[in-house]
Protein backbone atom coordinates (compact mmCIF):
# COMPACT_ATOMS: atom_id res chain seq x y z
CA UNK A 1 0.00 0.00 0.00
CA UNK A 2 2.85 2.44 0.16
CA UNK A 3 2.89 4.62 -2.17
CA UNK A 4 5.56 5.45 -4.92
CA UNK A 5 4.03 8.60 -6.28
CA UNK A 6 5.44 11.71 -3.91
CA UNK A 7 7.13 14.20 -5.25
CA UNK A 8 10.35 14.76 -4.05
CA UNK A 9 10.50 17.92 -0.98
CA UNK A 10 12.85 19.57 0.11
CA UNK A 11 15.13 22.97 1.44
CA UNK A 12 17.42 25.71 0.12
CA UNK A 13 18.84 28.53 2.02
CA UNK A 14 18.38 31.58 0.28
CA UNK A 15 21.10 32.28 -2.07
CA UNK A 16 21.61 36.26 -3.67
CA UNK A 17 23.23 34.71 -6.77
CA UNK A 18 19.86 32.35 -7.29
CA UNK A 19 19.67 32.03 -11.49
CA UNK A 20 16.24 31.80 -11.92
CA UNK A 21 16.19 31.51 -16.22
CA UNK A 22 16.17 27.52 -16.54
CA UNK A 23 13.20 26.89 -17.85
CA UNK A 24 12.32 23.51 -15.84
CA UNK A 25 11.90 25.28 -12.74
CA UNK A 26 9.13 27.63 -12.05
CA UNK A 27 9.40 30.08 -8.97
CA UNK A 28 6.52 30.70 -6.74
CA UNK A 29 6.97 33.93 -5.31
CA UNK A 30 4.29 35.35 -3.00
CA UNK A 31 3.30 39.75 -2.82
CA UNK A 32 1.28 41.31 -0.86
CA UNK A 33 -0.54 44.96 -1.77
CA UNK A 34 2.45 47.02 -0.79
CA UNK A 35 4.71 44.59 -2.08
CA UNK A 36 6.97 43.67 1.57
CA UNK A 37 6.50 40.06 0.44
CA UNK A 38 7.92 40.35 -2.66
CA UNK A 39 10.77 42.97 -1.88
CA UNK A 40 12.02 40.70 0.84
CA UNK A 41 12.35 37.64 -1.39
CA UNK A 42 13.55 39.24 -4.52
CA UNK A 43 16.13 41.76 -2.69
CA UNK A 44 19.26 40.57 -4.08
CA UNK A 45 17.71 41.17 -7.74
CA UNK A 46 16.22 44.82 -8.21
CA UNK A 47 15.79 44.47 -11.60
CA UNK A 48 13.61 41.25 -11.41
CA UNK A 49 12.00 43.15 -8.45
CA UNK A 50 10.79 46.21 -10.48
CA UNK A 51 9.63 43.81 -13.40
CA UNK A 52 7.52 42.47 -11.51
CA UNK A 53 6.36 45.56 -9.58
CA UNK A 54 4.76 46.76 -13.65
CA UNK A 55 3.25 43.93 -14.08
CA UNK A 56 1.16 43.45 -10.55
CA UNK A 57 -0.28 47.02 -10.60
CA UNK A 58 -2.28 45.46 -13.82
CA UNK A 59 -3.23 42.49 -12.35
CA UNK A 60 -6.52 42.18 -10.60
CA UNK A 61 -6.05 38.20 -10.23
CA UNK A 62 -4.82 36.77 -6.87
CA UNK A 63 -2.52 34.15 -8.52
CA UNK A 64 -0.67 34.56 -12.61
CA UNK A 65 2.43 33.21 -14.51
CA UNK A 66 4.72 34.74 -16.63
CA UNK A 67 6.73 33.26 -18.42
CA UNK A 68 10.06 35.64 -20.09
CA UNK A 69 13.20 35.61 -20.88
CA UNK A 70 14.11 36.14 -17.00
CA UNK A 71 12.34 32.80 -16.03
CA UNK A 72 9.13 31.16 -15.19
CA UNK A 73 7.38 32.71 -12.27
CA UNK A 74 4.07 31.96 -10.63
CA UNK A 75 3.14 34.79 -8.45
CA UNK A 76 0.34 34.73 -5.31
CA UNK A 77 -1.30 37.58 -4.21
CA UNK A 78 -1.86 36.71 -0.27
CA UNK A 79 -5.04 36.86 0.57
CA UNK A 80 -6.83 35.69 3.70
CA UNK A 81 -9.85 35.09 4.87
CA UNK A 82 -11.25 37.25 7.65
CA UNK A 83 -7.34 37.93 8.00
CA UNK A 84 -6.39 34.49 8.95
CA UNK A 85 -5.01 31.80 6.50
CA UNK A 86 -6.88 29.07 6.92
CA UNK A 87 -5.74 25.52 6.31
CA UNK A 88 -8.18 24.66 4.02
CA UNK A 89 -6.86 27.97 1.86
CA UNK A 90 -3.75 26.96 2.17
CA UNK A 91 -4.06 23.55 0.74
CA UNK A 92 -6.53 24.56 -1.89
CA UNK A 93 -3.84 27.23 -2.96
CA UNK A 94 -1.44 24.20 -3.31
CA UNK A 95 -3.59 21.96 -5.09
CA UNK A 96 -4.05 25.29 -7.56
CA UNK A 97 -0.13 25.94 -7.71
CA UNK A 98 0.37 22.00 -8.84
CA UNK A 99 -2.52 22.30 -11.15
CA UNK A 100 -0.89 25.87 -12.41
CA UNK A 101 2.92 23.75 -12.55
CA UNK A 102 1.37 20.91 -14.32
CA UNK A 103 0.15 23.06 -17.01
CA UNK A 104 3.74 24.71 -18.51
CA UNK A 105 4.96 20.83 -17.43
CA UNK A 106 7.93 22.34 -15.44
CA UNK A 107 9.82 19.51 -13.00
CA UNK A 108 10.53 21.43 -10.22
CA UNK A 109 8.98 24.31 -8.42
CA UNK A 110 10.93 26.46 -5.88
CA UNK A 111 8.92 28.59 -2.93
CA UNK A 112 10.19 31.22 -1.59
CA UNK A 113 8.77 31.38 2.04
CA UNK A 114 9.59 31.37 5.60
CA UNK A 115 6.49 30.43 7.31
CA UNK A 116 6.40 26.97 8.44
CA UNK A 117 2.66 26.60 8.90
CA UNK A 118 2.39 27.91 5.53
CA UNK A 119 5.12 25.65 4.13
CA UNK A 120 3.90 22.51 5.75
CA UNK A 121 0.00 23.42 4.01
CA UNK A 122 0.92 24.49 0.69
CA UNK A 123 2.87 21.82 -0.07
CA UNK A 124 0.38 18.85 1.75
CA UNK A 125 -2.32 20.66 -0.79
CA UNK A 126 0.72 19.58 -3.77
CA UNK A 127 0.63 15.63 -2.51
CA UNK A 128 -2.64 15.60 -2.26
CA UNK A 129 -3.62 17.71 -5.23
CA UNK A 130 -0.82 14.89 -7.57
CA UNK A 131 -3.35 12.16 -6.55
CA UNK A 132 -4.37 10.01 -9.48
CA UNK A 133 -6.14 6.49 -9.66
CA UNK A 134 -5.39 4.85 -12.98
CA UNK A 135 -4.21 1.39 -12.05
CA UNK A 136 -6.70 -0.22 -14.52
CA UNK A 137 -5.35 1.60 -17.27
CA UNK A 138 -3.06 0.67 -20.23
CA UNK A 139 -2.15 4.08 -20.69
CA UNK A 140 -0.52 5.44 -17.44
CA UNK A 141 -1.44 9.44 -17.07
CA UNK A 142 1.56 11.93 -17.14
CA UNK A 143 0.24 14.44 -14.49
CA UNK A 144 2.09 11.89 -11.76
CA UNK A 145 5.47 12.41 -12.94
CA UNK A 146 5.49 16.47 -14.45
CA UNK A 147 6.30 18.05 -11.26
CA UNK A 148 9.04 15.81 -9.50
CA UNK A 149 10.41 17.89 -6.80
CA UNK A 150 9.74 20.96 -4.72
CA UNK A 151 12.37 22.65 -2.86
CA UNK A 152 11.62 25.67 -0.27
CA UNK A 153 14.03 28.59 -0.45
CA UNK A 154 14.05 29.98 3.23
CA UNK A 155 16.50 31.09 5.79
CA UNK A 156 14.54 28.67 8.26
CA UNK A 157 16.18 25.58 6.63
CA UNK A 158 17.55 23.51 9.76
CA UNK A 159 14.52 24.58 11.77
CA UNK A 160 11.98 23.57 9.93
CA UNK A 161 13.68 20.21 7.93
CA UNK A 162 11.30 17.55 9.70
CA UNK A 163 8.11 19.47 8.09
CA UNK A 164 7.73 17.36 4.94
CA UNK A 165 8.17 14.09 7.00
CA UNK A 166 5.05 14.84 8.55
CA UNK A 167 2.74 15.96 5.21
CA UNK A 168 4.21 12.77 3.38
CA UNK A 169 2.81 10.65 6.20
CA UNK A 170 -0.60 12.45 6.63
CA UNK A 171 -0.64 12.41 2.39
CA UNK A 172 -0.37 8.63 2.95
CA UNK A 173 -2.51 8.03 4.81
CA UNK A 174 -5.10 10.18 2.57
CA UNK A 175 -3.90 7.83 -0.39
CA UNK A 176 -4.74 5.30 1.14
CA UNK A 177 -8.05 5.84 1.59
CA UNK A 178 -8.78 7.12 -1.46
CA UNK A 179 -7.06 3.54 -3.15
CA UNK A 180 -9.32 1.85 -1.28
CA UNK A 181 -12.66 3.54 -2.09
CA UNK A 182 -11.55 3.72 -5.91
CA UNK A 183 -11.41 -0.47 -6.16
CA UNK A 184 -13.71 -1.86 -7.90
CA UNK A 185 -15.34 -4.87 -5.85
CA UNK A 186 -14.10 -7.76 -7.62
CA UNK A 187 -10.75 -6.56 -6.52
CA UNK A 188 -11.46 -5.27 -2.91
CA UNK A 189 -13.81 -7.37 -0.91
CA UNK A 190 -13.61 -8.14 3.04
CA UNK A 191 -10.81 -11.13 2.58
CA UNK A 192 -8.51 -8.91 0.05
CA UNK A 193 -9.78 -6.04 2.27
CA UNK A 194 -7.93 -7.61 5.19
CA UNK A 195 -5.37 -8.41 3.19
CA UNK A 196 -4.68 -5.08 2.36
CA UNK A 197 -4.52 -3.98 6.11
CA UNK A 198 -2.42 -6.79 7.20
CA UNK A 199 0.44 -5.05 5.20
CA UNK A 200 0.59 -2.62 7.56
CA UNK A 201 1.81 -4.55 10.06
CA UNK A 202 5.23 -3.25 8.74
CA UNK A 203 4.91 -0.06 9.88
CA UNK A 204 4.56 -1.05 13.31
CA UNK A 205 0.90 -1.46 13.60
CA UNK A 206 -0.78 -4.07 15.28
CA UNK A 207 -3.23 -6.09 12.81
CA UNK A 208 -5.94 -9.23 14.00
CA UNK A 209 -8.13 -10.26 11.56
CA UNK A 210 -11.08 -12.19 12.73
CA UNK A 211 -12.76 -14.79 10.27
CA UNK A 212 -16.90 -15.57 10.34
CA UNK A 213 -16.02 -18.64 12.57
CA UNK A 214 -14.72 -16.16 15.17
CA UNK A 215 -17.07 -13.94 14.64
CA UNK A 216 -19.73 -16.27 15.63
CA UNK A 217 -18.53 -17.04 19.30
CA UNK A 218 -17.98 -13.54 19.86
CA UNK A 219 -21.59 -12.76 19.30
CA UNK A 220 -21.81 -10.57 15.65
CA UNK A 221 -25.04 -11.92 14.92
CA UNK A 222 -26.22 -8.30 13.23
CA UNK A 223 -23.03 -8.38 11.33
CA UNK A 224 -22.42 -11.62 10.06
CA UNK A 225 -26.61 -11.22 8.82
CA UNK A 226 -25.63 -8.92 6.56
CA UNK A 227 -22.86 -11.03 4.74
CA UNK A 228 -24.86 -14.26 4.85
CA UNK A 229 -25.86 -13.46 1.00
CA UNK A 230 -22.68 -13.04 -0.29
CA UNK A 231 -20.13 -16.09 -1.30
CA UNK A 232 -17.62 -13.49 0.02
CA UNK A 233 -16.87 -14.24 4.07
CA UNK A 234 -17.22 -11.39 6.16
CA UNK A 235 -14.58 -9.98 8.00
CA UNK A 236 -13.49 -7.35 11.58
CA UNK A 237 -10.03 -5.85 11.16
CA UNK A 238 -8.84 -4.33 14.14
CA UNK A 239 -5.64 -2.09 13.99
CA UNK A 240 -3.89 -1.30 17.22
CA UNK A 241 -1.20 1.62 17.65
CA UNK A 242 -0.01 1.90 21.20
CA UNK A 243 1.97 4.96 21.32
CA UNK A 244 1.38 6.60 24.14
CA UNK A 245 1.42 5.96 28.15
CA UNK A 246 0.85 1.91 29.11
CA UNK A 247 -2.68 1.73 29.83
CA UNK A 248 -3.93 4.50 29.08
CA UNK A 249 -7.64 4.31 27.37
CA UNK A 250 -7.47 4.85 23.19
CA UNK A 251 -9.49 6.40 20.91
CA UNK A 252 -11.41 4.36 19.21
CA UNK A 253 -12.19 4.53 15.26
CA UNK A 254 -14.39 2.54 13.92
CA UNK A 255 -15.53 1.85 10.32
CA UNK A 256 -18.43 0.37 8.21
CA UNK A 257 -16.82 -1.41 5.49
CA UNK A 258 -19.45 -2.93 3.02
CA UNK A 259 -17.63 -3.33 0.17
CA UNK A 260 -20.82 -3.56 -2.22
CA UNK A 261 -23.98 -2.91 -1.43
CA UNK A 262 -26.89 -4.27 -3.82
CA UNK A 263 -29.45 -3.79 -1.37
CA UNK A 264 -29.55 -7.38 -0.27
CA UNK A 265 -33.29 -9.28 -0.74
CA UNK A 266 -34.20 -5.20 -0.60
CA UNK A 267 -32.57 -4.82 -4.05
CA UNK A 268 -31.61 -1.50 -5.09
CA UNK A 269 -32.43 -0.15 -8.68
CA UNK A 270 -29.52 -0.66 -10.70
CA UNK A 271 -28.45 2.89 -11.15
CA UNK A 272 -28.13 3.06 -7.40
CA UNK A 273 -25.77 0.31 -6.90
CA UNK A 274 -23.00 2.05 -9.93
CA UNK A 275 -21.72 4.01 -7.32
CA UNK A 276 -22.02 1.06 -4.23
CA UNK A 277 -18.10 0.25 -4.37
CA UNK A 278 -17.38 2.84 -2.50
CA UNK A 279 -20.01 2.29 0.48
CA UNK A 280 -17.01 0.91 2.76
CA UNK A 281 -15.43 4.47 2.85
CA UNK A 282 -15.93 4.33 6.79
CA UNK A 283 -13.48 1.30 6.74
CA UNK A 284 -10.95 3.28 4.37
CA UNK A 285 -10.92 6.37 5.76
CA UNK A 286 -9.78 4.70 9.49
CA UNK A 287 -7.27 2.09 7.80
CA UNK A 288 -5.81 5.64 6.10
CA UNK A 289 -5.73 7.23 9.54
CA UNK A 290 -4.07 4.33 11.57
CA UNK A 291 -1.52 4.33 9.07
CA UNK A 292 -0.77 8.09 8.89
CA UNK A 293 -0.72 7.86 12.75
CA UNK A 294 1.46 4.64 12.40
CA UNK A 295 3.93 6.52 10.14
CA UNK A 296 4.21 9.59 12.43
CA UNK A 297 4.57 7.51 15.14
CA UNK A 298 2.25 9.74 17.16
CA UNK A 299 2.35 9.49 21.19
CA UNK A 300 -1.10 8.12 21.77
CA UNK A 301 -3.05 5.47 21.81
CA UNK A 302 -5.23 4.68 18.58
CA UNK A 303 -7.20 1.71 17.61
CA UNK A 304 -8.92 1.19 14.17
CA UNK A 305 -11.90 -1.70 13.98
CA UNK A 306 -13.55 -2.39 10.35
CA UNK A 307 -16.35 -3.97 9.75
CA UNK A 308 -16.29 -6.04 6.09
CA UNK A 309 -19.12 -7.39 4.77
CA UNK A 310 -20.51 -7.57 1.47
CA UNK A 311 -24.47 -7.26 0.88
CA UNK A 312 -25.88 -9.07 -1.62
CA UNK A 313 -28.98 -11.06 -2.46
CA UNK A 314 -29.10 -14.87 -2.20
CA UNK A 315 -31.15 -17.94 -1.09
CA UNK A 316 -29.99 -17.34 2.56
CA UNK A 317 -29.43 -13.68 2.53
CA UNK A 318 -31.64 -12.03 5.50
CA UNK A 319 -35.25 -11.25 4.89
CA UNK A 320 -37.15 -8.26 5.85
CA UNK A 321 -38.91 -9.43 8.92
CA UNK A 322 -35.94 -11.12 10.04
CA UNK A 323 -35.41 -10.87 13.69
CA UNK A 324 -30.90 -10.85 14.83
CA UNK A 325 -29.45 -10.75 18.31
CA UNK A 326 -26.43 -7.76 18.37
CA UNK A 327 -23.53 -8.21 20.78
CA UNK A 328 -25.05 -6.13 23.18
CA UNK A 329 -27.75 -8.39 23.62
CA UNK A 330 -30.59 -6.19 22.17
CA UNK A 331 -32.70 -7.85 19.37
CA UNK A 332 -33.22 -5.79 16.13
CA UNK A 333 -35.87 -6.34 13.87
CA UNK A 334 -35.20 -6.12 10.23
CA UNK A 335 -37.51 -4.80 7.84
CA UNK A 336 -35.07 -2.90 5.48
CA UNK A 337 -32.18 -5.34 4.41
CA UNK A 338 -30.62 -1.78 2.30
CA UNK A 339 -30.21 -0.38 6.23
CA UNK A 340 -27.61 -2.61 6.60
CA UNK A 341 -24.91 -0.45 7.63
CA UNK A 342 -25.90 0.26 11.10
CA UNK A 343 -26.10 -3.44 11.60
CA UNK A 344 -22.52 -3.81 11.30
CA UNK A 345 -21.57 -0.87 13.58
CA UNK A 346 -23.75 -2.25 16.18
CA UNK A 347 -22.24 -5.25 16.52
CA UNK A 348 -18.72 -3.14 16.62
CA UNK A 349 -19.73 -0.50 18.88
CA UNK A 350 -20.48 -2.58 21.31
CA UNK A 351 -17.64 -4.93 20.98
CA UNK A 352 -15.01 -1.90 21.00
CA UNK A 353 -17.24 -0.18 24.15
CA UNK A 354 -16.31 -3.64 26.35
CA UNK A 355 -13.11 -4.56 24.90
CA UNK A 356 -11.09 -1.50 24.79
CA UNK A 357 -12.95 0.87 27.61
CA UNK A 358 -11.94 3.30 25.24
CA UNK A 359 -11.43 7.19 25.87
CA UNK A 360 -13.95 8.17 23.37
CA UNK A 361 -15.22 6.53 20.09
CA UNK A 362 -15.62 7.47 16.62
CA UNK A 363 -17.54 5.51 13.84
CA UNK A 364 -17.67 6.68 10.21
CA UNK A 365 -19.88 5.44 7.85
CA UNK A 366 -21.77 5.70 4.31
CA UNK A 367 -24.97 5.42 6.29
CA UNK A 368 -27.69 7.25 4.68
CA UNK A 369 -28.88 9.26 1.75
CA UNK A 370 -30.68 11.37 3.80
CA UNK A 371 -27.72 12.63 4.78
CA UNK A 372 -26.90 14.08 1.23
CA UNK A 373 -30.08 15.30 0.90
CA UNK A 374 -29.67 17.37 4.64
CA UNK A 375 -26.44 18.60 3.88
CA UNK A 376 -25.37 18.10 0.02
CA UNK A 377 -21.48 17.42 -0.35
CA UNK A 378 -20.07 19.60 1.69
CA UNK A 379 -20.42 19.14 5.53
CA UNK A 380 -20.71 15.06 6.98
CA UNK A 381 -23.26 14.22 9.75
CA UNK A 382 -22.23 14.48 13.19
CA UNK A 383 -24.00 12.63 15.89
CA UNK A 384 -23.00 12.59 19.27
CA UNK A 385 -24.03 11.24 22.91
CA UNK A 386 -21.31 13.66 24.17
CA UNK A 387 -21.02 17.97 23.83
CA UNK A 388 -17.04 17.27 24.56
CA UNK A 389 -16.34 15.33 21.53
CA UNK A 390 -18.97 16.99 19.46
CA UNK A 391 -17.13 20.30 19.72
CA UNK A 392 -13.66 18.94 19.05
CA UNK A 393 -14.64 17.35 16.26
CA UNK A 394 -16.62 20.24 14.68
CA UNK A 395 -13.48 22.62 15.59
CA UNK A 396 -11.38 20.11 14.39
CA UNK A 397 -13.41 19.88 10.86
CA UNK A 398 -13.32 23.63 10.73
CA UNK A 399 -9.82 24.03 10.83
CA UNK A 400 -8.69 21.36 8.29
CA UNK A 401 -11.31 21.69 5.60
CA UNK A 402 -13.06 18.40 6.51
CA UNK A 403 -16.49 20.25 8.01
CA UNK A 404 -19.34 18.79 9.81
CA UNK A 405 -22.42 19.17 10.82
CA UNK A 406 -23.80 18.89 14.19
CA UNK A 407 -27.71 16.96 14.06
CA UNK A 408 -29.97 15.97 16.90
CA UNK A 409 -30.66 12.71 18.92
CA UNK A 410 -34.33 14.00 20.94
CA UNK A 411 -35.87 10.53 22.09
CA UNK A 412 -38.87 11.63 20.23
CA UNK A 413 -36.88 10.68 16.86
CA UNK A 414 -35.36 7.39 19.00
CA UNK A 415 -39.59 6.27 19.17
CA UNK A 416 -39.53 5.80 15.49
CA UNK A 417 -37.54 2.78 15.60
CA UNK A 418 -39.85 1.26 18.60
CA UNK A 419 -41.30 -2.27 17.23
CA UNK A 420 -43.44 -4.80 19.28
CA UNK A 421 -41.26 -8.05 18.11
CA UNK A 422 -37.99 -6.61 19.19
CA UNK A 423 -35.84 -4.19 21.07
CA UNK A 424 -35.85 -1.97 18.02
CA UNK A 425 -36.25 -2.20 14.20
CA UNK A 426 -33.91 -1.14 11.85
CA UNK A 427 -35.72 2.18 9.96
CA UNK A 428 -37.98 4.64 11.01
CA UNK A 429 -40.43 6.02 9.15
CA UNK A 430 -40.76 7.72 6.11
CA UNK A 431 -38.66 10.88 7.22
CA UNK A 432 -35.69 11.90 9.25
CA UNK A 433 -33.64 8.66 8.67
CA UNK A 434 -30.07 9.84 8.89
CA UNK A 435 -31.34 10.68 12.41
CA UNK A 436 -33.28 7.42 13.49
CA UNK A 437 -30.62 5.61 11.64
CA UNK A 438 -27.90 7.37 14.64
CA UNK A 439 -30.44 6.81 17.34
CA UNK A 440 -30.19 3.34 16.47
CA UNK A 441 -26.56 3.13 16.85
CA UNK A 442 -26.77 5.08 20.12
CA UNK A 443 -28.68 2.06 21.50
CA UNK A 444 -25.62 0.29 21.13
CA UNK A 445 -23.45 2.46 23.24
CA UNK A 446 -23.57 2.48 26.86
CA UNK A 447 -21.51 5.14 28.85
CA UNK A 448 -18.38 6.19 26.56
CA UNK A 449 -18.07 9.22 24.63
CA UNK A 450 -19.36 8.55 20.92
CA UNK A 451 -19.62 10.47 17.69
CA UNK A 452 -21.19 9.37 14.63
CA UNK A 453 -20.33 10.40 11.15
CA UNK A 454 -22.36 10.39 8.20
CA UNK A 455 -19.66 10.63 5.16
CA UNK A 456 -22.34 9.43 2.43
CA UNK A 457 -21.79 13.09 0.59
CA UNK A 458 -18.40 13.55 1.17
CA UNK A 459 -17.00 10.04 0.15
CA UNK A 460 -16.88 10.65 -3.27
CA UNK A 461 -16.61 13.82 -5.65
CA UNK A 462 -17.81 13.91 -8.97
CA UNK A 463 -15.75 16.85 -9.79
CA UNK A 464 -12.22 18.14 -8.97
CA UNK A 465 -11.38 20.92 -6.63
CA UNK A 466 -7.88 22.28 -6.31
CA UNK A 467 -6.66 19.82 -3.47
CA UNK A 468 -9.48 16.79 -4.07
CA UNK A 469 -9.30 15.39 -7.44
CA UNK A 470 -11.88 13.65 -8.92
CA UNK A 471 -13.11 10.13 -7.37
CA UNK A 472 -12.37 9.11 -4.05
CA UNK A 473 -12.15 11.74 -1.11
CA UNK A 474 -10.15 10.19 1.82
CA UNK A 475 -12.86 12.54 3.91
CA UNK A 476 -12.19 12.17 7.54
CA UNK A 477 -8.11 11.09 7.26
CA UNK A 478 -6.66 15.00 8.29
CA UNK A 479 -9.63 15.77 10.25
CA UNK A 480 -9.38 13.10 12.88
CA UNK A 481 -5.72 13.18 12.58
CA UNK A 482 -5.96 16.65 13.78
CA UNK A 483 -8.17 15.52 16.56
CA UNK A 484 -6.04 12.66 17.99
CA UNK A 485 -2.99 15.31 18.21
CA UNK A 486 -5.41 17.44 20.33
CA UNK A 487 -6.15 14.95 22.76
Amino acid sequence: MVNERFIKFGYEKSNSKTNFTNNKIVHILFYSENDTLLSKALETNKDLLNFFKKIIVNKSTNSFLVRSEKGNFLLIRRKTENNELTLKYLQNLGGSIFNQIKSIGCSEAKIYEDDPEIIKQLCLGILLSSYKFDNYKMVKSKDLVDLKEVVVVSEEEKKNSKIFEEIRNLAQGVFTARDLVWQPPNILYPSTFADECKKLKKIGLKVTVYNEQQLNKMGMSALLAVGRGSRKDSRVVVMEWLGGKKNTPPMAFIGKGVCFDSGGLSLKPPKSMEDMKWDMGGAATVTGLLEAVALSKLKFNVVGILGLVENMPDGDAQRPGDVVKSVSGQTIEVLNTDAEGRLVLADLLSWTETKYKPKFMINLATLTGAMIVALGNIRAGLFSNDDKISKAIFEAGEYTGERVWAMPLDDDYDDLIKTEIADMKNIGGPGAGSITAACFLKRHVKKTPWAHLDIAGVTWKNKSSPSIPYGGVGWGVRMLYHLIKQN
